[in-house]
């Protein structure tokens, strides 16, 4: 009987070292090669800053440039990217299936799995996306030219991709809305400042000057205006020796003018065109004081600014420097006044309190009693109680503090009584007719 080789098949079979074996080999490197392309391209156009792709843009980078317009359509970007890593993954772990059954037998399936998993791992995932996330944008800028070719020839079987995903989760009542980010870019600064301040390296002051900047849209004239209690007014009817006497007295520049009912504003006198109209009299009168009886102050005043109460912050602060004007008046949807609003409001709702010597002294709105307590003014406002302690007592039913209580309690609170709610311990403090004007405040 003849003798039969029982070699195994790796074992000198010129046959398997063919040209189609390194063909193979060399596909398969390629392939590998690919998937880290588009492993990387995506974590750098996900990780990379639009605003530093921008400035790079700019200053003539066109690989920058490539790399916005990709991320503009981030949806279409990424299908395409995981198209073809998923394309060139089982493609190079087929081959590699093949390659290793035909040296090793049936056990080269286990093996090719084995082999592909770690080089696939290493080569086309770690060390890309590692590259990558270390220097996003430098990787964008590369990558970005190349891979807008394979979006844009991908293009077709992404959108039906697309639709067909669309479709099934309209089976299960999900409706996407593709112009609709995961994250706006409001909240991801947002949540940047607020994760730096977290981890020290962004300080408090800094973090709330840039959110109470990212917070004027979102919020409205009436969340910050002086209320009209807390509005000095002139008499127009009043003699005009007790009106100088009051502008004299008066800490502000601007004063609004009412006849008759204080709701009836006629004009906002500044007090410079009141001097140079006093100094005009004077002059006139060579120095007789008597001449200030004639002092008009409706013919001093200007015309009053009203903007609804509705008015974003944002939008009225480009109204003042649009109109050169730092004063308005406030009124609700009836057209009854409501307060006041200076320009200076809005921009103490970006860098804090803004005080001069001529600013009155008036008791701190939050004082600290030990004990983890706090006495706070009842007129203080939510948002200011949340910058100060950092705290995240609700303001979308009240403004202020006072108002808070009053709505929680559904009622105007006596002196002395305590409210507990929003992890938070209330006690009224002191009350003026139905206002709450202090108030101590701790931490459950």
């Amino acid at each position: 009987m003849p003798h039969r080789n029982k070699t195994g098949p790796m074992e000198s079979d010129p046959s398997l070292l063919d040209f189609a074996f390194w063909i193979t080999v060399g596909a398969i490197l390629l392939l590998v090669v690919l998937s880290g392309f588009f492993s990387g391209s995506e974590t750098a156009l996900t990780a990379s800053s639009r605003g530093k792709l921008r400035s790079q843009a700019d200053r003539g980078n066109r690989g920058a440039e490539a790399a916005l317009r990709l991320t503009e359509d981030s949806e279409r970007m990424i299908g395409a990217v995981l198209l073809g890593n998923n394309l060139v993954n089982i493609l190079a772990a087929s081959l590699a299936t093949a390659l290793f059954t035909r040296l090793f037998g049936e056990s080269g399936v286990a093996l090719a799995t084995l082999v592909m998993t770690a080089v696939v791992l290493v080569f086309a995932e770690v060390l890309p996306k590692t590259y990558a996330i270390t220097r996003p944008e430098s990787a964008a800028a590369r990558v970005a030219r190349p891979l807008g070719l394979v979006v844009r020839v991908f293009a077709p079987v992404v959108a039906a991709v697309r639709w067909l995903v669309g479709g099934i989760l309209r089976l299960f009542g999900v409706r996407t809305d593709p112009d609709t980010h995961i994250l706006s870019l409001h909240e991801e600064i947002a949540g940047a400042l607020a994760l730096g301040h977290a981890e020290g390296t962004v300080e408090k002051e800094h973090r709330d000057r840039l959110l109470g900047a990212l917070d004027l849209s979102e919020r409205t004239v009436e969340e910050i205006m002086r209320h009209r209690s807390q509005i000095e007014t002139i008499d127009a009817d009043a003699p005009p020796r007790e009106i100088v006497e009051q502008c004299i007295a008066s800490t502000h520049t601007r004063l609004p003018v009412y006849r008759g009912d204080p709701e009836n504003i006629v004009g906002v006198v500044h007090i410079r065109d009141l001097w140079r109209e006093a100094d005009r009299l004077l002059r006139e009168a060579g120095g007789d004081y008597a001449a200030l009886d004639g002092l008009q102050v409706v013919d001093v005043a200007r015309p009053p600014y009203f903007v609804p109460e509705t008015t974003p912050l944002d939008e009225q602060m480009r109204q003042f420097l649009h109109r050169r004007a730092h004063f308005a008046l406030v009124v609700d949807e009836y057209g009854a006044l409501h307060g006041l609003i200076t320009l200076e409001d809005i921009l103490e709702e970006i860098v804090g309190e803004i005080e001069d010597e001529f600013d009155a002294e008036l008791s701190p709105s939050l004082q600290h009693t030990g004990g983890g307590e706090l006495e706070v003014d009842g007129a203080m406002t939510i948002r200011d109680l949340n910058r100060a302690t950092d705290w995240n007592l609700p303001d979308e039913e009240a403004n202020t503090i006072a108002g808070l209580v009053i709505h929680e309690a559904q009622s105007i609170p006596a002196e002395g009584q305590v409210f507990n709610f929003h992890g938070c311990r209330f006690e009224v403090l002191e009350r003026q007719d139905n206002r709450l004007t202090r108030l101590r405040v701790r931490r459950l």
